[in-house]
């Protein structure tokens, strides 16, 4: 079955860096497009950013533009964010998200936590 695996949380301060992993399993990762999200309790789930199948293409959003970057390895089957520049409100759970056949499957997520 499908599963996905954060990893790579934790507390940092503000203006530090973290990456987060997402490894996959039990779906030919290389034929996805991925994508990480994030949510603050009480508010919606958010996109962050994506990537297509082969790495080619991404897009992130606005707030992330220039601080985090995402990229994938199809031969490890993971994908990662490496975020920069953390702020107080980038606070969060990270999940990573992939669609299939008209499903989404999420990670059980992984806690990030900028704080002085």
């Amino acid at each position: 079955q499908v599963q996905l695996v954060e990893s790579g949380g934790g507390l940092v301060q503000p203006g530090g860096s973290l990456r987060l992993s997402c490894a996959a399993s039990g779906f030919t990762f290389s034929s996805y497009a991925m994508s990480w999200y994030r949510q603050v309790p009480g508010k919606e789930r958010e996109l962050v950013a994506a990537i297509s199948s082969v790495g080619g293409s991404t897009n992130y959003a606005d707030s992330m533009k220039g601080r985090f970057t995402i990229s994938r390895d199809n031969a490890k089957n993971t994908v990662y964010l490496q975020m920069n520049s953390l702020q107080p409100e980038d606070t969060a759970v990270y999940y990573c998200k992939v669609r299939i056949l008209l499903q989404n499957y999420w990670g059980q997520g992984t806690q990030v936590t900028v704080s002085s």
